[in-house]
């Protein structure tokens, strides 16, 4: 989990953003409380979709507010000098409007902010918050106290910062990597003629979990490829398609962990592949190698792309080549930077990042091969350790 020292720093890096003249800052998006605080309501739970709100003033108090059941769902003890509790459902009486305990919480703590000026997170504050704060003591954005117009409000700093990962994050992160390595392992046991998808998933979610040593949520594509289809995505059909000879099984998921997730992707052949699959395949590892070799912080974001993208014009197959080379992971997917061809990103130290190198050919089927990088000042860390191979 991320740690008391590492929300601190994230925190004093958001401080250190913040125009003068700002006394406290109200932080909504879910994630972005995660990130400064370790509090997430655990989305496995019956409070799942609950959330709370996190003051944070430059004094240095910082403070969660929510109801009385969101707060005891959390994951883990949240790192705050204190906690304001509305009651919500007490075994007793009829439950109000949840959303109401949550501004009950806000309206709690509005005298600690009237003698002061605040920055509000206005993408996932709720309207009827503006109708709780003290009239005149916060501002929507703080665009005219910043140079930089693409960094005028509060959820957009925090989204920039989230890209320069402390160590709890890429320690927490690495172990989403181990839980994913396990699901891959799993897949080259299972994926023979005759397993159906939904049973993949089944096995590569349990092997997942268990590998991570608690309760995790799965996502991704668990799809095979075939030539008459060679590019699917999602969950497995409800109609419990089995594999058949000549399938190329594309296994691209996440394990989210703490609201970190990693995401990276192997395609296995069902029965022995045909020498098409096996120029494609090639090709893409080909792409991955040259995306490799100019992972730096530093190099543009599109130059990335451009060089995954060489092998595939040198083997004339650029067209198979149709999605993006990679893109950044952390609290969200994606994230920046963005590995395409009009990007205007440039790699940092710290930016977590995958290459995705993919092919998709009709006739012949589809695959797509991915692994996790952190990129430093001199290149990266791959955090992805699963092995690539076709069979």
């Amino acid at each position: 989990m991320l740690t008391p020292e590492g929300c601190q720093t994230r925190r004093q890096r958001l401080w250190d953003r913040i125009p003068d003249g700002i006394d406290w800052l109200l932080i909504a998006d879910p994630r972005h409380v995660q990130y400064l605080a370790n509090f997430l309501v655990q989305p496995l739970s019956f409070s799942g979709g609950e959330r709370g709100l996190l003051l944070l003033e430059k004094s240095g108090r910082a403070s969660i507010l929510g109801d009385n059941f969101a707060i005891r769902s959390a994951i883990h003890k949240p790192y705050v000098d204190r906690e304001v509790v509305t009651p919500w459902y007490d075994h007793q009486h009829s439950v109000k409007n949840r959303d109401h305990a949550l501004l009950q919480a806000l309206r709690d703590v509005s005298e600690d902010l009237v003698n002061g000026k605040g920055l509000v997170e206005a993408e996932w504050l709720p309207l009827g918050a503006t109708e709780v704060l003290p009239a005149g003591t916060y501002d929507f954005s703080a665009s005219q106290e910043v140079d930089d117009a693409s960094l005028c409000d509060l959820g957009t700093i925090l989204r920039d910062l989230r890209r320069t990962k402390e160590p709890d994050e890429i320690e927490l992160l690495k172990q989403c990597m181990r839980a994913g390595e396990a699901g891959q392992a799993r897949l080259f046991e299972v994926a023979t003629e005759g397993v159906s998808e939904l049973d993949i998933y089944r096995e590569v979610q349990f092997a997942a979990v268990k590998a991570a040593g608690r309760p995790a949520l799965v996502y991704g594509d668990f799809r095979a490829s075939y030539p008459a289809q060679p590019k699917s995505g999602g969950f497995p059909d409800g109609d419990g398609r089995k594999l058949q000879e000549g399938d190329l099984f594309v296994l691209d998921y996440s394990v989210v962990l703490d609201g970190y997730r990693s995401d990276f992707t192997n395609t296995v052949s069902v029965g022995e592949p045909s020498a098409e699959v096996v120029e494609l395949h090639e090709i893409c590892k080909a792409g991955m190698a040259a995306g490799e070799q100019v992972l730096k912080a530093g190099v543009k974001a599109r130059d990335v792309h451009a060089a995954v993208a060489a092998p595939y014009v040198e083997a004339g197959k650029k067209d198979s080549f149709m999605h993006h080379a990679g893109h950044g992971i952390g609290l969200g997917h994606p994230e920046s930077p963005i590995l395409v061809p009009e990007s205007t990103d440039v790699l940092r130290a710290g930016d977590v990042v995958t290459l995705e190198p993919g092919s998709y050919v009709e006739g012949v089927g589809g695959m797509r091969i991915e692994h996790n990088y952190l990129i430093t000042d001199s290149g990266y860390e791959r955090l992805s350790n699963h092995e690539i191979r076709l069979n």
